[in-house]
C-alpha cells in the first residue's frame, strides 16, 4: 500500500497507539513512526521491542516534523499535551486523537492547535482489557469501525487523508458530529462499562458468594462484566468525567427499564419479561449478522499467545 503519511507521532503508548504502529507498519502508510510516553519504563519497554523508529524523551520532540500527530493519552491529559506539543507543530500537518469523548477533547485541545494545522479528531472503535505497548496487535482495527469528528470549517482533504489512513489500518470510517458521537457512545460503550464495574463492584459485596465461587462459576455471565471491568481505571475515570451529560441521560433511562423489569418480576409478568427478552435477544443478532462478533462460545475473541 502507498504511503500516506512521510512521519507519524504517537503521544501515548499503550494498547491503541501501539497495535496503531503495528497496523501501519503491516500496511506501509507511514515513513517514520515516533513515540512518547510519560513513564520512563512505558519508553524503555517501547523501545526494547521495537514498537517505534525512535522513542522520544518528550511530547515536543516525538512532534516535532511529523505529518500526522495523534494524542493516545487518557481525555483528561489531551489538552495539556496539546499546549506541549503546539509549538513544534509543522504547518499543513494534521493533530487527531483516539479518545471516547469528542466534545471535551475538542474544547481541550482546538485552542492550542495554531493556524495552518489541521484539528481532526478521530476514535477507533477497538480494544481489549488490556493495557501498554506490550498489549498493541496488528489486527485490532480490522472490519472495526472508527469514527472521524470533523469540525466546522475542517480542510476536507485533510479529513479524507485520515479517513484513508485509517482504512488502510483495516477500519470501516464513518463521519459524526461531536454531540452525537458522545451519545452514541454513552449507550454502546460508556453506560455498558459503568454497570459492569457495578456488578462487579456487587459480587465483591455480597459476602454470602464466597471468592472462590465468584471465580469458580464465572461462566455464567459474570465472566463477560468482569473482562470489561478490567479496562484501563485512568482511562475511564476521565471518560465518565468527560461524558458527564450523555451517560447520566443513557443511565437514567437504564434506571427505569431496571425499576420496569423489576416490577415484572415481582407481580410475575412473564410475557413482560419475554417480550423483553426477545427484542434484546434480536439486537445481539444484528451485532453478528454485521460481522462486529461471531457467535463462538468465546465471542470469536483470539487468545494471544
Amino acid at each position: 500500500m502507498a504511503q500516506i503519511y512521510d512521519r507519524v507521532a504517537l503521544i501515548g503508548l499503550g494498547l491503541i497507539a501501539s497495535s496503531m504502529s503495528h497496523a501501519m507498519k503491516r500496511a506501509g502508510v507511514a515513513g517514520e513512526i515516533t513515540g512518547y510516553a510519560r513513564s520512563p519504563q512505558t519508553r524503555d519497554v517501547a523501545r526494547e521491542i521495537g514498537l517505534c523508529d525512535r522513542v522520544c524523551d518528550s511530547a515536543a520532540e516525538a512532534a516535532a516534523g511529523a505529518d500526522l500527530v495523534v494524542l493516545c493519552v487518557p481525555v483528561g491529559a489531551m489538552g495539556a499535551v496539546a499546549a506541549e506539543i503546539a509549538g513544534v507543530l509543522k504547518p499543513g500537518a494534521t493533530v487527531s486523537d483516539v479518545g471516547s469523548v469528542k466534545k471535551a477533547v475538542i474544547e481541550a485541545v482546538a485552542p492550542h492547535i495554531p493556524a495552518g494545522v489541521h484539528f481532526v479528531p478521530a476514535h477507533p472503535l477497538a480494544g481489549t482489557e488490556h493495557s501498554g505497548p506490550r498489549s498493541g496487535f496488528a489486527e485490532l482495527f480490522d472490519n472495526r469501525w472508527c469514527l472521524i469528528v470533523p469540525q466546522a470549517g475542517s480542510d476536507r482533504a485533510a479529513v479524507e487523508r485520515l479517513e484513508a489512513f485509517w482504512q488502510a489500518l483495516g477500519s470501516n470510517t464513518d463521519e459524526m458530529d461531536a454531540e452525537h458521537h458522545d451519545l452514541v457512545l454513552a449507550v454502546t460503550s460508556h453506560a455498558p462499562h459503568l454497570i459492569a464495574y457495578t456488578m462487579v463492584g456487587v459480587a465483591d459485596d455480597l459476602r454470602r458468594v464466597t471468592d472462590s465461587e465468584v471465580i469458580k462459576y464465572s461462566a455464567a455471565g459474570f465472566r463477560d462484566f468482569t473482562r470489561i471491568a478490567a479496562s484501563d481505571p485512568t482511562m475511564w475515570r476521565d471518560v465518565f468525567l468527560n461524558n458527564k451529560e450523555a451517560t447520566l441521560e443513557i443511565l437514567g433511562r437504564f434506571t427505569e427499564e431496571l425499576f420496569a423489569l423489576q416490577r415484572a418480576i415481582r407481580i410475575g409478568d412473564g410475557d413482560h419479561l419475554h417480550a423483553y427478552f426477545t427484542r434484546t435477544r434480536a439486537i445481539r443478532r444484528g451485532i453478528i449478522e454485521a460481522g462486529q462478533d461471531t457467535a463462538a462460545p468465546d465471542f470469536g475473541r483470539v487468545k494471544k499467545a
